[in-house]
């Protein structure tokens, strides 16, 4: 993580206000449960559970989420030497979906208080349903809210009482997850699929050191081994179909992906893997 992405983490880690609770309170309890020393707001990818605006409280549809991440963290008045933010807070941005359209907006944050700027979004046409939610939660998130936050869970309240009810998604495992390949890497640029070959691609390391999946057209099956940021991937064995086009295509790259040594980013539910060279890989996403 650079520099300024461990200052804003530092400053939007939320310390304990108020009286502790027990656990295993419910999306409706006030202010989303005990509030942690220490509990992480930044680097965490969080899920949208609800939204309550003018007293309404609408549930959210799957994908709607937000991730606090670094910006201009020490610019005019940023934080100290001890990570701490200064007088003016430290300066980040959020980023997600509002269950259809992405959005962006740039936050500040001082202590437990984070101010949300006006967000630039997508404007995607989305069900009835979901663009209401869409609207509610646009709305919410805004202005400064109050955060407080547990190890797996965090809510944001405004002045007038509106909410956001959100829960950590924790970060897939390496071994016993299904990988899916969603994008090729060439040196620092990422390319689709190639058209018609979305999806069928998959791996998953076993816990008894093996991989197996499918390339995109045969399947296949290798010894590996883990270590701290990389994978030691043995020869490929693999089911003998003849392929062409699309299949045959991401086949060649994603076998030239799981070849040798590679280097293993996990972030959230996505992994990346790169050769050793930095010029050829992949990126998926757990089942």
């Amino acid at each position: 993580m650079v520099p300024a992405a461990a200052a804003l983490a530092a400053a939007i880690t939320l310390t304990a206000c108020g009286s502790e609770k027990g656990r295993g309170q419910g999306p409706g309890d006030d202010a989303g449960g005990s509030v942690l020393p220490g509990a992480p707001v930044a680097g965490v990818l969080w899920t949208v559970r609800e939204v309550t605006v003018d007293g309404k409280t609408t549930a959210a549809p799957v994908g709607a989420r937000v991730e606090f991440t670094a910006g201009d963290a020490g610019d005019e008045g940023g934080d100290g030497e001890d990570g701490e933010d200064g007088e003016d807070g430290v300066k980040g941005r959020a980023k997600g979906n509002y269950g259809c359209n992405h959005f962006g907006a740039d936050v500040t944050i001082k202590g437990d208080t984070i101010t949300v700027g006006p967000a630039e979004t997508t404007e995607m046409g989305c069900p009835p349903a979901v663009a209401g939610f869409e609207e509610a939660l646009h709305a919410a998130l805004s202005g400064e809210l109050k955060a407080k936050a547990s190890e797996k869970s965090l809510t944001l309240v405004a002045a007038g009482g509106d909410r956001i009810a959100l829960t950590a998604q924790p970060t897939a495992p390496l071994a016993g997850t299904e990988w899916t390949v969603t994008s090729l890497l060439q040196g620092d640029t990422a390319a689709s699929l190639p058209p018609g070959a979305e999806g069928r691609a998959y791996f998953a390391i076993g816990e008894d050191g093996t991989l197996r999946g499918n390339l995109g057209c045969n399947g296949f099956r290798a010894e590996v081994k883990i270590a701290a940021s990389t994978l030691t991937v043995g020869p490929l064995s693999s089911t003998r179909k003849v392929c062409a086009g699309p299949a045959g295509a991401l086949e060649k790259a994603v076998t030239d992906a799981l070849t040798g040594r590679v280097s293993y980013a996990l972030k959230h539910r996505g992994l990346t893997l790169t050769s050793a060279d930095g010029g050829k890989g992949l990126v998926a996403v757990a089942d």
